[in-house]
């Protein structure tokens, strides 16, 4: 069974709109949006949540301005990615194989199915976490109820995935679906911050001045953090090195899950499923502009200014104000006072092993000064339910926490929806089956059904063991994506007459060597120091990078050479 052929009626209308006045042409565009929405469906996931958590919580407003760069770079390359589907009319998968390399087309494949699966896992965390800890704390002590909400999550999602198999019209309701959820999750959002202006809670002077970019934010601590660090004297650089650290590893994070491997892989399928063609090049790129950069700046610029508005440069979810640590906070605390303890009192624990090393650490750590203290409690990692904890104080008892898990649980089901998605694309691809309905369903089942396991699978060691490598080659494969669709843009003997030329193609390539370029220095930033246990995981993912595009640069000559 092939996929679906173009939709000649909607592509004569759109060529008739072609010379008409852009409000004449936004108004149809609005009618037919699609895809763009189903990647702000995946990208509005808990890897969003997390890192606009990060930012507020240690940032403050200061990087506002990230998320949402991050995001249009992203899209310049989807845009880039939809132009050359939609002129061609093949199979993306096909034509990289053909006039890139196949080792490319086969490293993407893998790549997309590999965070299909992994990325899959915390989506059922996250959304069970929302069930049980915001919606329905009664099932929280419940031991099976993770099961069981995984399984319903399941069901849920299967049932989209199959309504979206069945027909043109299953994919019109699929897609109303998604952009409900979508919705829900972006209002969700936007109600905490409207209840925080209400309050009084919020400086909008500031949080306007945080969507100015400023790189050295990037790089120096927000000054709240930076004068509770000075407040701490002689043991302020190991402080200012710990955080500078951190807050590398977390902006990389943040900067890199607004558009992931797995969705350069959907769009181009998403759009042929629909029946896109040539004419449908303007659509795409409105789609992407509506449905995916505006709900996903939305959401996670309210998420950034929530985080920030209750815990940045604040201890007293953390601290007692007598210094000490509130009860059930005793983990978050010493996960981060221990890494400052370690590097400062050092030649204390010299020798010290096992039981005796991890008495003299407790000890030190009671008896840290409070400047110290203060300081690590506002290091501490927050999750959604810390902050939908804070939230319900402002909105009265239970309202914050429900409103904010309804976003959550939002987040998570529309992820793990999309991910099996592109799961069920990608076994069709990789079997040479493209469009059949029976294969891609049974391909969307293998992420769900591995991710109502995650009580067993995403906990300790298993979670870094598989988290880590996915991760490591979702990284170094995101540049070669980007490279991949750069190369095929300036291919003459695949687009023909459809190649951009003069003033256009320039602007269109400088655009695409920046974002490419961008995600290549991210990427390394965020490897080079990662690890698997002693294996340099990493490094391994950087050699891999060099290699791959090595391969993609001869591969392109080789098979372009006749043309040039």
């Amino acid at each position: 069974m092939s996929e679906p052929q173009v939709n000649e009626q909607e592509s004569a209308e759109l060529a008739a709109l072609a010379d008409q006045p852009a409000g004449k042409r936004i108004g149809y565009y609005a009618k037919k949006t699609g895809p763009g929405w189903l990647q702000a469906a995946i990208t509005l996931g808990g890897g969003s949540l997390a890192g606009a958590l990060f930012l507020g919580v240690m940032m403050g407003y200061n990087l506002m301005w990230l998320q949402p760069l991050a995001m249009i770079l992203g899209v310049v390359m989807l845009s880039a990615i939809a132009y050359v589907t939609l002129s061609t009319g093949e199979r993306p998968f096909a034509a990289i194989n053909k006039h890139v390399s196949p080792v490319l087309g086969w490293a993407w494949l893998i790549a997309a199915m590999m965070a299909n699966i992994v990325w899959c896992l915390p989506q059922f965390a996250l959304g069970t976490g929302a069930v049980q800890q915001n919606l329905i704390p009664s099932l929280e002590s419940v031991s099976a109820a993770p099961w069981f909400i995984g399984a319903v999550l399941l069901v849920a999602a299967a049932l989209v995935v199959r309504a979206y198999d069945s027909n043109s019209k299953g994919v019109k309701i699929f897609e109303a679906i998604l952009k409900t959820m979508v919705g829900i999750v972006v209002v969700s959002f936007f109600l905490v911050v409207v209840r925080l202006t209400t309050t009084g809670a919020l400086n909008w002077g500031e949080i306007l001045a945080g969507f100015i970019p400023n790189l050295s934010d990037i790089r120096e601590p927000a000054p709240a953090i930076a004068t509770a660090i000075e407040a701490t004297g002689e043991s302020a650089e190991i402080w200012r090195t710990g955080v500078a650290s951190v807050q590398k590893d977390k902006v990389i994070a943040a900067f890199g899950t607004a558009v992931g491997i797995n969705m350069t892989f959907l769009l181009p399928y998403s759009m042929l499923r629909k029946g896109w063609g040539k004419h449908h090049r303007g659509l795409a790129i409105f789609d992407l502009g509506t449905g995916l950069v505006i709900p996903f700046v939305i959401a996670t610029a309210c998420i950034v200014i929530a985080a920030a508005s209750q815990f940045h440069g604040k201890t007293a979810d953390i601290l007692n104000e007598d210094g000490s640590v509130i009860a059930g906070k005793e983990a978050s605390f010493a996960g981060v006072a221990d890494k400052f303890i370690v590097k400062r009192y050092a030649a204390d624990l010299e020798g010290l092993e096992g039981d005796a090393l991890d008495g003299k650490v407790t000890e030190l750590r009671d008896a840290l000064p409070i400047a110290d203290r203060r300081i690590a409690a506002m290091l501490v990692d927050r999750k959604d339910s810390d902050l939908a904890k804070s939230l319900s104080s402002l909105a009265g008892p239970g309202v914050g926490k429900i409103i904010f898990g309804v976003g959550v649980l939002g987040m998570a089901l529309s992820t793990i929806i999309i991910l099996m998605l592109i799961n069920g694309f990608c076994l069709c691809e990789a079997l040479g089956r493209p469009g059949d309905k029976k294969l891609h369903f049974l391909g969307s089942l293998i992420p769900g059904l591995l991710g109502i396991c995650f009580p067993l699978i995403w906990t300790g060691e298993s979670k870094a063991a598989l988290a880590v490598p996915t991760s490591v080659i979702g990284s170094s494969l995101l540049p070669i994506a980007y490279f991949i669709f750069l190369l095929m843009m300036n291919s003459k003997k695949l687009l023909g007459d459809a190649m951009p030329r003069g003033g256009k193609r320039v602007i269109w390539n400088v655009l695409m060597l920046i974002a490419t370029g961008l995600a290549t220095f991210g990427s390394i930033w965020a490897l080079k120091d990662k690890n698997l246990g002693s294996f340099p995981m990493g490094k391994v993912g950087i050699a891999v990078l060099v290699v791959l595009f090595v391969i993609g640069i001869a591969g392109f000559v080789s098979k372009n050479r006749k043309t040039a």
